[in-house]
């Protein structure tokens, strides 16, 4: 490969805080909240032109799971504070996520810690002194800019920065490094509520006069697409759909994301014109909005002091040094193969002995200091990572993680070595119990 030797230059520093944090998904915006609450200076940086990730610009269509989330809590209790007038807000969609008041009720609660935001700047590199974090620099319309800080949280998904820091990783699968297939989420409109019908997970099924629908999706949709999964909105005959699919994609490389966008926006055409002919009450469906990022589940796998396995999630483990406490999902692998529902993937069947935590020990990278990971890049197996890669879960991590940073910054200890009691303690005095 030819390369090209870039000039080195000097770039201003245009700030120091306590704690940066790399990433403005559902860790990274709790991971901000427990860090300025707790009295650390706290900078938020972001790509896109909102934070939330998924639960904004990604167009995820509710909150998953049973996970009792602080973050999420706060967020849905101000989105129904002010509620639509066209809104349909009832027992049945609690969980289901307005994307738009999604954004404003994150700005505001930003806003509100005292948290420095800024988006539409990507993080590209880190600053270090040995072995130890000690900034980052970003590039944004505002040209290359440095940021010192005391403690990074990398909650960019991927660990980008994590990775320019020198920190180990794996990929997807144990074994063959296979990750989990990308999803575009789509909303249509024109749905009849009275008649549509909603299948949730790739273990329900519905039969209809025409078919059995996941039966006549795996046959009908264009591979690797093959599966029906319908969300209702809080808007009346919008629905938001999870449907688009493509394999052998590694979200962390710029032609796979590519590739991955122009393959799933093809899908939707095809997708809504089975919705119409074979799904009660979609006869009328159109395409609405489309998300503005595909929505990527697995990468790496960071090499940390603790690995989450599978049975730690199955025998709802309690750990001395949780970070993140009652957690709970399936076993959603969606399948590495093509559509559905991967082979050691359980949904509605799941059982475990009941909800799990997350230690301390999955966020601290092996070998780098000052540097955190919160969200889907923690230390796990490929089978606990479909458990708690999902958005309630990656709050909890991010928020137990801020709080941590911002107890080590106040300390004077580096993270690795933060005083665990005195972060229970913070947990426990924001509402987040250790029972």
């Amino acid at each position: 490969m030819e390369m090209y030797q870039e000039a080195a230059r000097s770039i201003p520093v245009k700030g120091s805080y306590d704690v940066i944090v790399a990433g403005g998904g559902p860790a990274g915006v709790a991971a901000a909240l427990g860090a300025a609450r707790s009295g650390a200076s706290t900078l938020i940086v972001e790509e896109t032109n909102c934070f939330g990730g998924m639960i904004t610009s990604g167009l995820m269509s509710h909150w998953t799971g049973g996970t009792d989330s602080l973050v999420m809590h706060e967020i849905q209790a101000r989105c129904r504070r002010s509620p639509w007038e066209c809104e349909v807000l009832d027992e049945e969609n609690t969980l289901v996520i307005n994307h738009e008041q999604a954004k404003l009720a994150i700005f505001d609660l930003l806003e509100g810690a005292g948290v420095k935001m800024r988006l539409h700047t990507r993080c590209c590199d880190v600053i270090c002194a040995g072995e130890a974090v000690t900034g980052i620099v970003t590039e944004s319309k505002s040209g290359r800019e440095a940021w010192r800080c005391r403690v990074l949280i990398d909650c960019s998904g991927d660990g980008d920065l994590a990775v320019r820091a020198g920190a180990e990783f794996r990929v997807g699968r144990e074994g063959d490094g296979k990750m989990q297939p990308v999803t575009l989420m789509f909303k249509i409109g024109g749905v009849d509520f009275d008649r549509a019908v909603f299948p949730g997970s790739f273990e329900t099924l519905v039969d209809t006069p025409k078919g059995e629908l996941q039966a006549l999706a795996r046959k009908l949709l264009p591979p690797p697409a093959g599966h029906v999964l319908l969300y209702r909105s809080t808007m009346r005959g919008e629905v938001t759909v999870n449907m688009t699919n493509l394999t052998d994609v590694d979200g962390s490389n710029a032609d796979d994301l590519t590739r991955a966008e122009i393959v799933c926006h093809r899908q939707i055409p095809a997708i809504v014109a089975f919705l119409r002919e074979y799904v009660p009450g979609y006869e009328s469906c159109f395409w609405l909005k489309t998300a503005e990022v595909v929505g990527v589940r697995e990468t790496r796998h960071f090499l940390t002091e603790y690995e989450l396995t599978a049975d730690d999630i199955l025998e709802a483990r309690r750990f001395p040094d949780l970070i993140a406490t009652k957690n709970i999902f399936n076993f959603d692998i969606h399948n590495v193969e093509g559509a559905g529902l991967d082979a050691n993937g359980v949904q509605k069947h799941f059982h475990s002995a009941g909800d799990y935590s997350i230690p301390y020990g999955c966020c601290v990278p092996q070998k780098v200091e000052n540097l955190l990971l919160a969200g889907r890049s923690i230390g796990g197996s490929h089978k606990a990572h479909s458990n708690f890669r999902v958005m309630p879960i990656c709050a909890n991590i991010g928020l137990g993680a801020g709080v941590a940073a911002a107890v080590a910054v106040r300390n004077g200890t580096s993270v690795r070595e933060v005083d665990l009691e005195a972060v229970h303690a913070r947990l426990n005095a924001m509402g987040v119990t250790q029972d």
